[in-house]
């Protein structure tokens, strides 16, 4: 048995009136004694033990005796620890400090950890584990503390920090210096700031891409601890064939990712919107400022009220709610500044529907309007300039240019309606040069026979300047 380094003591202190004090330290170090296992008789009052810089290579299941219900520090580091065994932890439930640091430990096996309930501090950093068992970790419900830094882990254990697995008091966790090449980005955007503050995973395989740049920003900006403690190891590989090792935060230069900027809230009137204050630390106390620096008001019954997460809620919202929202968070060691931005939309959700099904409906009638035109256009029936017998039918056609733009009645006879049509005459094709009419190439007018018979002289139509009828060339009355 090593009780060679044991300092178990009480410390008789009597002041003035006040009751004898009793205060025990218990404390059993056998650290670089070239141990190959534990002390198993060690004294029911242990309350730290120390075996680190040992020889032990394994911790089986009765490496103590019989019970310890003091012992709330282990340490076994540096011992070349490559085993341990499901039952190793029965005996000493109490612990609230163990460090396996600086071991050959390759995997952790499903439940190894479950009777540690009062577990706080986990080290397991600098070993060699590359396969860990989803249900390692299952039943530390006190774990504030995971380090995992320097091993070979290759897969981000998203479910130590998201949904009903994830560990309640976690407030740091060390995966730097592993072998992980893809996060989870999504996932971890979504996790409360107090969560990614305590996030490590510099000095990974990261493969560089501009989802990973924009997380990081964000949290640069937010200056969260993980992603300004250690800004220079931050760093990823280039996708390339070069395989090249590139800062994180230099991803906006190399490969041209936007800069990062933080969203607005958006909301549109009459709807409820809650206002998240994310502080970096848990459990914080939390105050709101609206725009204007007008402090919330106490009470349930008002139409913005701060929620008991801290969360700020604005019910029946209104475009006069549109502004930057202010929250306070204090704490015993920090106090922090969050700003949020309000827009308010100036009509409800549904009635932005009812817009675009309007503005839907007004286009598809304006292109059924553009078809009908086009139809009256190229395919009304053949004009009479283009049938045989054309003398005869130029005659029609200008009545029918007479009909189109005068309020003359139509009459039977034709000589009658050629008097009556004089009220509404077309411009002499000579003056219509670059309209859309055209004249005779040859300069000269041609006569038409019938006219000559006794109706006078008319000139015949030209067969594109059917089109004059649309033109924008005044009429002459």
């Amino acid at each position: 048995m090593c009780l060679c380094g044991d300092t178990s003591q009480a410390l008789n202190l009597h002041h003035q009136s006040h009751k004898l004090t009793l205060r025990t330290i218990n404390i059993v170090s056998c650290s670089k004694m070239n141990l190959t296992m534990v002390p198993s008789d060690l004294p029911n009052y242990t309350a730290v033990l120390d075996v680190s810089f040992n020889e032990i290579t394994g911790l089986r299941a009765q490496w103590t005796k019989h019970k310890l219900p003091n012992l709330h520090n282990l340490l076994l580091s540096h011992n070349g620890l490559s085993f341990i065994s499901s039952e190793a932890f029965i005996f000493v439930k109490q612990l609230r400090y163990l460090d396996l640091s600086s071991n050959t430990l390759r995997q952790l096996d499903e439940f190894i950890f479950e009777p540690l309930v009062h577990l706080e501090v986990l080290l397991l950093y600098n070993n060699q584990i590359s396969q860990i068992d989803r249900t390692a970790f299952t039943g530390l419900t006190s774990l504030q503390k995971l380090y995992l830094s320097q091993n070979q882990v290759s897969r981000f254990p998203l479910e130590l920090v998201k949904d009903k697995n994830r560990l309640e008091k976690l407030s740091l966790l060390d995966l730097s210096s592993n072998r992980i090449k893809v996060l989870p980005i999504q996932d971890l955007q979504a996790l409360p700031a107090w969560i990614k503050n305590g996030l490590y995973f510099h000095n990974n395989t990261l493969i560089c891409d501009c989802e990973l740049y924009s997380l990081m920003a964000h949290w640069y900006i937010r200056r969260l601890n993980s992603a300004v403690d250690f800004k220079d190891d931050h760093t990823c590989v280039h996708p390339g064939p070069d395989k090249r090792v590139l800062r994180l935060y230099d991803l906006n230069v190399h490969m041209n990712c936007s800069t990062f900027k933080e969203t607005d809230q958006e909301a549109y009137l009459e709807q409820t919107l809650t206002l998240s204050c994310d502080t970096r630390h848990r459990n914080m106390s939390k105050t709101w400022m609206l725009p204007g620096n007008i402090v919330v008001p106490l009470g349930d019954n008002q139409s913005i009220v701060v929620l008991k997460d801290g969360s700020l809620e604005i019910k029946s919202i209104r475009p006069e709610d549109s502004g930057v929202y202010t929250c306070f968070g204090v704490s015993e060691y920090l106090n922090e500044t969050l700003y949020v931005v309000v827009k308010v939309h100036n009509f409800t959700l549904s009635g932005n529907g009812e817009t675009l099904n309007t503005a839907y409906t007004t286009l598809v009638g304006c292109l059924a309007s553009v078809v009908l035109v086009l139809i009256y256009l190229y395919m009304t029936p053949c004009r009479c300039f283009c049938c045989p017998d054309q003398g005869k039918k130029n005659q029609h056609e200008d009545s029918i240019h007479s009909s189109m733009l005068s309020a003359t009645p139509t009459h039977e006879d034709m000589a009658t309606k050629a008097e009556l049509n004089r009220h509404v005459a077309f411009i002499d094709p000579k003056d219509l040069q670059g309209q859309n009419g055209k004249v005779n190439p040859n300069g000269e007018e041609e006569v038409d026979e019938e006219a000559m018979q006794g109706k006078g002289k008319r000139k015949k139509s030209v067969a594109d300047s059917i089109s004059s009828v649309f033109s924008d060339t005044p009429i002459v009355v």
